[in-house]
């Protein structure tokens, strides 16, 4: 099972993200499940968001408290939330920001990670560029798609069009074009670097 914990405020999409990937995962044939994680918290709150993906039936219903993968949609959660409890070191992390993990003062925490499975994805960027709105849960997942190989990127745009028919779920399946490239280009220069 392959099990994903999404972290954000409340507005940005959040919960709106686990859906599309859960989506995503059953047009791809697997089962899933989705989420969230909040109280009667106000636009603007920290919201947790969990999905699990898995080739059989899912039957726990527990918060994700090991997660596989980490995406960081708000960096501002950073240092106010333990964001990282129960991720292993080879699990991912996908955080929107064009920022590096040390500026972001994450330099020491990355260390513990493999650098192959820690990336920064200029989400906000890509979805103003492609929907005309800051709303970057789309793109995020295009990034999840490139970083973690658990998703296709066509089954992201499938699952962004469902939920969003017509124009909406164009930009936001473009959005998560978007960001699959940009993470793939990333990935590739760290393996170029790793290799030079």
């Amino acid at each position: 099972m392959f099990q994903v914990r999404i972290h954000g405020r409340g507005g940005q999409g959040v919960v709106t993200a686990a859906a599309i990937l859960s989506m995503a995962a059953f047009a791809e044939g697997r089962h899933s499940q989705a989420f969230p994680s909040f109280g009667s918290e106000r636009m603007g709150a920290p919201v947790i968001s969990f999905c699990r993906i898995d080739d059989r039936p899912i039957r726990t219903r527990e918060p994700v408290v090991e997660p596989d993968a980490l995406i960081i949609q708000d960096v501002t959660l950073i240092h106010q939330v333990d964001l990282f409890a129960g991720l292993s070191s080879d699990g991912y992390v996908l955080v929107n920001t064009s920022r590096t993990f040390e500026e972001l003062g994450l330099g020491e925490l990355a260390h513990r990670f493999q650098p192959d499975r820690q990336l920064s994805c200029p989400a906000t960027e890509l979805a103003l560029e492609k929907l005309g709105r800051p709303l970057p849960n789309a793109a995020l997942l295009g990034g999840f798609a490139a970083l973690t190989s658990e998703i296709s990127i066509d089954a992201i745009g499938t699952a962004a069009r469902q939920r969003y028919p017509g124009t909406v779920g164009e930009q936001n399946a473009a959005a998560a074009m978007a960001a699959y490239e940009f993470v793939s280009f990333s990935r590739r220069e760290l393996d170029r670097a790793a290799t030079d």
